[in-house]
């Protein structure tokens, strides 16, 4: 199987054709194999791209996590996909619309410098209720907003939203300890009020423009970065009044911008960079 390698400020993926590779089981177990960082080639996640012919471009965007579960969306997936249809010149259009399990999300192409490209992504409108996140307390909520859960025998604030795949973020003055917050990601990934697990976000404010994120990503665990996780993140910031509708996300290689204007889709924009190629055997 042909394989491209890019990377979104250190969240790394391994775009390929899906061939026939149809049955959820089998790209699963694939994933598992292929992005083991030991004894595969290493990715947080493997996508299957589908381009198709017509006007506006499209392309179906499937992705799966290193544990082999798949996901409905990723923000640094979508940027890395669009990255490698420019780069490698099957779409030559600048702007592209995939087909994800979350809907259909646009991407552009701003710029590029070789095998780096600076691309913009729609996400979609925030999801806010429990039911639509989905978050399963017994209870009916409009918002999760500063909701009390206990992790690790403490109560946190927590403030979760959907964008198109589940996020929860929990706000510090200061990052608690690397391993402190890596056992609070596992333990909030799976706990109970979450049916469909969901994606972790620790987020410190820096200013009405800025914030600074680490990311527990299902599926994956810690990652360098995440494009829904930085959307998330914002987009809590701005629920909770804490920032304006445009913030600078600063994670652990680089930052990202977001914006979510009032009654619009948001918007992210950030680089995807072609890493490598190769070839992996299927049998």
């Amino acid at each position: 199987m042909r394989f491209t390698k890019l990377h979104g400020l250190g969240n790394d993926f391994l775009v390929a054709s899906p061939g026939g590779m149809t049955d959820p089981a089998a790209a699963g177990d694939l994933a598992r194999r292929i992005c083991d960082r030991h004894t595969g080639v290493g990715a947080d996640g493997l996508i299957f791209l589908t381009p198709e012919k017509g006007e506006p471009a499209r392309a179906g965007f499937r992705i799966f996590n290193a544990d082999g579960s798949e996901a409905e969306i990723s923000g640094n997936g979508l940027r890395c996909a669009a990255a490698f249809l420019a780069w490698s010149g099957i779409i030559t259009s600048p702007q592209v619309l995939f087909r994800t399990a979350a809907g259909e999300r646009p991407s552009e192409i701003l710029s590029s410098r070789g095998p780096l490209f600076e691309v913009r992504i729609g996400l979609g409108a925030p999801l806010l209720t429990s039911k639509d996140i989905p978050f399963a307390d017994g209870q009916v909520h409009d918002r999760i907003l500063d909701y009390p859960l206990s992790v690790i025998r403490r109560t946190y604030p927590i403030t979760c939203v959907s964008m198109g795949n589940p996020h929860c973020s929990l706000f510090f003055d200061h990052f608690p300890s690397r391993d402190e917050w890596r056992g609070m990601g596992a333990e909030i990934e799976s706990h109970p009020f979450f049916p469909n697990r969901t994606n972790v976000e620790f987020v410190r404010v820096v200013g009405r423009d800025e914030i600074e994120v680490l990311f527990w990503e299902r599926g994956v665990g810690e990652t360098l970065a995440s494009g829904t996780g930085s959307a998330a993140a914002a987009v809590a910031s701005i629920l909770k009044g804490l920032t304006d509708r445009s913030v600078k996300v600063r994670t652990a290689r680089g930052s990202l911008k977001v914006e979510w204007l009032e009654g619009r889709e948001v918007l992210q924009t950030g680089p995807a960079e072609v890493v490598f190629s190769g070839d992996y055997p299927l049998a």
